[in-house]
């Protein structure tokens, strides 16, 4: 069973943000960055429970290709909720203050 897979406005700000970024630095760039993102989003619209859980048994972490970005995201019966993507080398506590409820 493939699951939906929704992003929060966080995540999709963080898209655009990378988007922006490497369009910047080289035109294409951009789109090839979200080439990646979505080939690594349809991986785990697939199979979730393939990625490692790093946070409060409910956070998952999904490592993209060719990118130095990570995808936060957790599950919940048939929908995926993608909470943040962001570079590796930024703090835990940037996506781990996105996360609500009881898992905060």
């Amino acid at each position: 069973m493939q699951h939906t897979l929704i992003l929060t406005p966080h995540a999709q700000q963080d898209l655009d943000d990378a988007y922006n970024w490497y369009e910047e630095q080289n035109q294409g760039l951009g789109k090839e960055y979200i080439r990646c993102i979505d080939a690594k989003m349809a991986s785990i619209q697939r199979n979730p429970l393939q990625y490692q859980v790093v946070f409060r048994e409910q956070v998952r972490r999904a490592l993209v290709n060719r990118f130095p970005f990570s995808i936060y995201f957790v599950i919940a019966s048939d929908m995926i909720t993608v909470m943040a993507i962001l570079h590796q080398r930024r703090s835990p506590q940037s996506w781990k203050s996105r996360i609500q409820g009881p898992a905060a």
